[in-house]
């Protein structure tokens, strides 16, 4: 069920433009509403790889870029969460697995946002669940399966 269209704030930042083109606001927020299940205030940064690294490195401990990082804030009455994703990650991801970029860009946008809301993928259980629901979202956006490689 998408969100009603004055449900979302959104601030879509880019640090970097790389993929600019392929993000425009009103796709963006298409690919959000699909995923959300309550209003939201999201922040959508697009950041290179020096940005990514610092920020997995400072909140996860992990010393590299990674495709999206979720910091979500509260869950209720309102979703109040930032979503990173990393360009440089998420072409070179696109190309490695022969995804087209747009959708793969779609793909984390959408779980992003589910982590934003509370769902998990560290259990077995919970990653089958999410992805489930990942799938379905991507589905009724319009692009390939993302688990169906």
């Amino acid at each position: 069920m998408a969100l009603a269209r004055d449900a979302l704030r959104l601030s879509l930042q880019f640090a970097d433009a790389t993929h600019r083109a392929l993000l425009p606001r009103h796709r963006v927020v298409r690919w959000l509403r699909s995923a959300l299940a309550a209003p939201a205030e999201i922040t959508l940064r697009i950041v290179g790889t020096d940005e990514g690294r610092s920020l997995n490195r400072r909140f996860r401990g992990k010393d590299d870029a990674t495709n999206v990082l979720t910091f979500a804030y509260e869950r209720e009455p309102r979703v109040v969460a930032d979503l990173v994703l990393c360009a440089p990650v998420v072409e070179r991801e696109a190309k490695a697995q022969g995804l087209d970029l747009e959708a793969h860009y779609a793909h984390l946008v959408v779980h992003g946002a589910l982590h934003a809301q509370g769902f998990n993928h560290e259990r077995a259980g919970e990653a089958k669940a999410m992805q489930a629901r990942e799938s379905a979202i991507v589905i009724g956006l319009g692009f390939a399966d993302p688990y169906d490689r």
